[in-house]
């Protein structure tokens, strides 16, 4: 430890989902989901390639959720919310996260508690427009395209995340540092299709799929996963 990715390339879709139902597939987790606006929250779908990593080669699909940090002890309210997320004092729950590598999966698992299961990909991160697809067992769980954004200025900079993750009954939390060169972000952009996989059907209870809030790309993604621990 920490786990180094010394190159991968991602691309994501942030989306605008309703608090109750998000909550709803998290509470076992004991974590809060974080509003950006009364009664809404943010749920993040992401393709991964790791390209070179202490993990080896291998894709990733997550469903990510903007939780609460469980240090924040404070009333929890809108205008806090987005205080956490502007200062980076947020947290991501990892809450599904279907991998195409055996040693990823068992490494992930044992490591740092993440939800990893076998599943098959279908991706091409190298077209100005990215697309992936993701299913397990012949079943479809998500197809993701999104259109090409603009360069945000200053792309490069590290950024650190608490990472949340929940299984087996224990929910865990690690340090997450992040290094994007060539971020690409628009609003908008995302074409999602859903299939009949029980992950596409908890996305469904979200009100998914729908207009994305925003859209990104990472051609040049660094990563670096500490300790994980037991909240």
């Amino acid at each position: 430890m920490p786990v180094q990715i010394r190159q991968a390339t991602a691309f994501m879709a942030m989306y605008s989902v309703p608090t109750a139902p998000a909550q709803a597939l998290i509470d076992h987790t004991g974590l809060e989901i974080l509003r950006y606006r009364p009664g809404r929250g943010l749920c993040v779908l992401v393709f991964v390639d790791y390209v070179d990593g202490d993990l080896g080669p291998y894709n990733e699909f997550g469903v990510c959720f903007m939780v609460r940090n469980h240090r924040d002890t404070g009333k929890a309210s809108v205008v806090s919310d987005l205080r956490s997320l502007a200062t980076g004092g947020a947290g991501a729950l990892i809450h599904q996260l279907p991998v195409d590598g055996e040693f990823t999966m068992a490494a992930g698992r044992g490591i740092w508690g993440f939800p990893k299961v076998l599943a098959d990909f279908d991706a091409d991160h190298a077209s100005p427009a990215k697309r992936a697809s993701v299913s397990q067992d012949g079943k479809l769980i998500a197809e993701l395209r999104i259109k090409p954004g603009i360069t945000v200025p200053g792309s490069g900079a590290g950024a650190a995340v608490e990472a949340y993750s929940h299984l087996d009954g224990v929910t865990r939390h690690t340090q997450w540092e992040m290094n994007p060169s060539g971020v690409r972000s628009r609003l908008g952009g995302a074409d999602l299709t859903l299939g009949t996989h029980p992950i596409a059907d908890e996305l469904r209870s979200l009100g998914l799929p729908r207009r994305a809030l925003l859209t990104s790309s990472i051609p040049d993604l660094k990563m670096t996963f500490g300790d994980a621990r037991a909240v």
